[in-house]
């Protein structure tokens, strides 16, 4: 998949040896791939590369926010993103691995898109079900929770009985 926003590292002019470069991401940078989960973004991606002979070590190391809307009231909260990613950059004429931690470039190739790793990294850092941190200590006040509360069921009906039940459960 070619990266719709391509955050180019150029190696091919280095000298053997660590070589450091520094990403500001936001939500253009999202927008770019089309996922519009997150309101707004600020992360820093911080690239180590080391330069061997024949490979490249890329660690990188992830750290900001994003500010998303909770699962349950679409009230913005923000998420803390502090990660880091190791990949190694081999160059041969195969491409054929299994490991997502190894990448395989041409023997002439000069640079690298590092933006799909920096986009995957973050997304799959920030968590599935987002619930914002104020319904689990009790301190959101919000017209969503105030209406999930008034649907919720009523003692009466959770210790009532159901005939039909009961006749289902002879059946085994």
């Amino acid at each position: 998949m070619k990266s719709p926003s391509p955050l180019l590292v150029k190696f091919s002019g280095l000298k053997e040896g660590i070589h450091n470069f520094n990403f500001d991401i936001g939500k253009k940078f999202f927008e770019s791939f089309e996922y519009d989960d997150f309101i707004d973004v600020d992360i820093i991606a911080k690239l180590k590369l080391e330069k061997k002979k024949n490979m490249l070590n890329l660690d990188f190391l992830f750290s900001g926010k994003v500010k998303v809307p909770c699962d349950l009231t679409m009230e913005p909260f923000y998420i803390d993103i502090n990660t880091d990613y190791s990949v190694i950059v081999k160059f041969a004429a195969s491409k054929d691995s299994a490991d997502d931690k190894i990448i395989f470039l041409s023997t002439g190739a000069s640079n690298i898109d590092v933006s799909n790793i920096i986009f995957e990294t973050i997304v799959l850092e920030t968590p599935q079900k987002r619930v914002h941190p104020g319904i689990e200590d009790g301190s959101l006040k919000s017209e969503m929770l105030d209406k999930l509360e008034d649907l919720k069921p009523k003692e009466i009906f959770l210790n009532k009985k159901d005939p039909r039940w009961d006749k289902l459960k002879e059946l085994l």
